[in-house]
């Protein structure tokens, strides 16, 4: 099918014209119609990505399944993928259908609840679909407006005051991206990113106002990038939006937020920062070490102190996407392998560790630690469940956790042993905070009278973790289903990005004799 990815990006946005234009009332059986609408359509969505899956060659590194029409003005629309961006894509098409079952108790404005998510879902698609610098740009930050509507609409009491605050930080740093996209077409002649992967950027010294730019206009470039990916992952210091977007948003935006939106900041590291900007990379690698192993004891150590489920598990996302940045920028085959297995596999995790503070929230309307106790009495299924992701976030073996932690600090300790060290601090401290989760909200006696009649999970929440469970469980014991998909594509970019520094270095040596 040669408009496959086409089809499968914007059968949500479909879906959701439907939606818009054929439910009228906001009766119980309208309600229930958008709501089995929306599941049908990201559920057929993940079944026609399937396909992509299946027929990808994970031995040609370039991109495949592409499309590509003129748009507007010259530009171009294109489309493709490749042994990186397609388990990105097959990762939101798996979750959205989760996604929408946690919306299920929902009751206010429900048809442009599902609207949103499902515009969401074709925007995010888009992201690791795009092949033009446009097209990226225009997916990567249309995401924002109905992220933006799901907080601001359907979150907390404080909802005005993230919502705000997310979009201000994400959209600061994408405009600095913006006036890198418009450079870097003055500079290639095109906006087409297979193109602008094999277009060598100035890495010479630049004087700028008397100071000297080492790396040039690849350092400039790599700064812009570096703003617009590092809000969106986040890393430390630029983090601060996160942990109040989780707090306030319901439990499928913090599902999609933390599983999905994330991801786009180190993908965007990938696709973009590594191998069209291979010298500043390079240069500015020890400062994203730092930062990162920064992020990752001290996000961990804030997680301790936080009272209230969301927050900590919103701090614990910030701590595992330090792995990411470190592995990413460690640029050697484990290092990147391991992070994008640990982009997916956090996916899984913390989308999972969301929809249990979704599940007894429900129940209870309250997020703070202190209000549960002993729920294992009670709720037996919701104990193991819990039990199981929180090992995960843990990084136990047996579990896709530990793959990725263990690829990442393989990937460092060969780059910087220092930062693998205190790196490593943080699987201790992971420790700390999660099973202190744990043990205050599942073990104990139940002595508050309100829990005393609380219920287990139902049908519909055990199906909503049951395929979260088996790829935990999966990828934890045959991490070959990812690696074997990624590994031959990020092989070929680390060989291109040994190549262009061998040949920075070589041009610096002539221009030095």
């Amino acid at each position: 099918m040669d408009n496959l990815l086409s089809i499968i990006t914007f059968l949500p946005l479909f879906a959701a014209l439907i939606l818009g234009v054929w439910h009228r009332g906001d009766d119980e059986a309208a309600q229930r119609n958008s709501k089995w609408l929306a599941l049908l359509a990201t559920s057929a969505t993940f079944l026609l990505s399937l396909f992509v899956l299946f027929q990808f060659d994970p031995a040609d590194t370039g991109f495949q399944f592409v499309e590509e029409y003129d748009w507007l003005l010259g530009l171009k629309y294109k489309m493709g993928v490749d042994g990186i961006s397609v388990l990105f894509v097959m990762l939101t098409t798996f979750l959205m259908p989760i996604t929408i079952g946690a919306c299920w108790n929902v009751t206010h404005r429900v048809k442009e609840y599902m609207i949103m998510f499902l515009v969401l879902e074709t925007l995010m698609l888009g992201v690791f679909c795009a092949l033009d610098l446009v097209l990226f740009y225009l997916f990567f930050e249309g995401g924002l407006i109905p992220m933006f509507l799901i907080i601001g609409i359907w979150g907390g009491k404080d909802r005005i005051y993230a919502t705000f605050k997310f979009f201000l930080y994400t959209f600061l740093g994408s405009v600095l991206m913006l006036v890198a996209m418009v450079a870097m077409f003055v500079d290639a002649g095109t906006t087409d990113i297979p193109t602008l992967l094999d277009h060598q950027f100035s890495a010479g010294d630049i004087v700028i106002g008397g100071k000297t730019i080492v790396g040039g206009m690849q350092t400039l470039m790599w700064l812009a990038f570096f703003a617009s990916f590092a809000v969106k992952m986040p890393m430390w210091p630029v983090h601060t939006w996160l942990p109040d977007a989780h707090v306030q948003a319901p439990t499928a935006g913090s599902v999609v937020l933390a599983a999905i939106l994330l991801k786009m900041g180190g993908y965007g590291f990938l696709r973009f920062s590594l191998p069209m900007f291979p010298v500043a990379s390079d240069i500015w690698a020890p400062l994203v070490f730092w930062l990162s192993a920064i992020a990752i004891v001290y996000t961990s150590l804030v997680a301790l102190a936080q009272e209230d489920m969301k927050k900590l598990i919103a701090y614990s996302s910030v701590a595992h996407m330090g792995y990411v940045t470190m592995g990413v920028f460690a640029a050697n085959q484990q290092g990147v392998d391991g992070a994008i297995f640990q982009m997916l596999s956090h996916g899984f995790i913390s989308g999972a560790l969301f929809l249990c503070v979704g599940v007894i929230y429900d129940r209870m309307h309250t997020r703070e630690i202190d209000a549960y106790g002993g729920l294992v009495n009670r709720m037996p299924a919701y104990a193991l469940i819990f039990m199981l992701f929180t090992m995960a976030n843990v990084g136990l073996p047996g579990t896709s956790g530990f793959i990725g932690e263990f690829l990442t600090l393989a990937g460092i300790f060969q780059v910087n042993t220092w930062v693998a060290a205190v790196a490593a601090v943080g699987v201790i401290l992971s420790a700390g905070y999660a099973l202190w989760l744990y043990r205050r909200v599942v073990f104990g006696d139940l002595i508050k009278e309100s829990l005393r009649t609380i219920s287990d999970m139902n049908g519909r929440e055990r199906a909503m973790f049951a395929p979260l469970v088996a790829m935990t469980l999966i990828l934890g014991v045959y991490p070959s289903l990812v690696t074997d998909i990624t590994g031959p594509s990020v092989e070929a970019l680390l060989s291109q990005y040994e190549t262009a520094l061998n040949e920075a270095a070589a041009a610096m040596r002539l221009a030095q004799n």
